[in-house]
């Protein structure tokens, strides 16, 4: 199966769509809730000890709806993906912090932890090799 899959190249395109769509899916919900929930995140925020939290709600949510968007079409998807994976790596450092956790929020923390970095590893590798042929940012270079 694994040889088939690398000899054949016509799947590599709907493959890589599927993936930017997957991976983007997450941080267009995240944004919209975030938008349309200004006082609970900015609360959350400020939980975290972080400065001017509405004003961060209002960045992130902007980030993670408009940097989906982009990344779900392959719209400038290299730096979409860049920012969202660096932004997932910073919040995952301040809000999953399990190892400064109590014991019986330990393991929820660290799993949450493990699922951003490996989010993280799929925006490192759509900003590395882009957003393939089944995207705007192929069309743009193809006109």
């Amino acid at each position: 199966l694994f040889r088939s899959l690398s000899m054949n190249d016509s799947i590599r395109p709907p493959l890589v769509l599927i993936g930017r769509v997957l991976l983007a899916l997450m941080f267009v919900l995240a944004g919209f809730d975030k938008l349309t929930g200004i006082e609970g995140t900015a609360g959350y925020i400020a939980s975290a000890g972080l400065p001017m939290a509405t004003a961060l709600a209002v960045i992130v949510g902007l980030l993670e709806l408009f940097g989906g968007l982009a990344l779900m079409v392959g719209f400038h998807a290299r730096w979409a993906a860049l920012a969202l994976g660096l932004f997932t790596l910073v919040a995952s450092l301040l809000f999953h912090n399990f190892w400064a956790m109590p014991a019986d929020q330990a393991f929820m923390q660290k799993l949450m932890f493990m699922k951003n970095l490996s989010i993280v590893g799929g925006m490192f590798v759509v900003a590395a090799l882009g957003a393939g042929s089944l995207s705007l940012d192929a069309r743009r270079a193809a006109g």
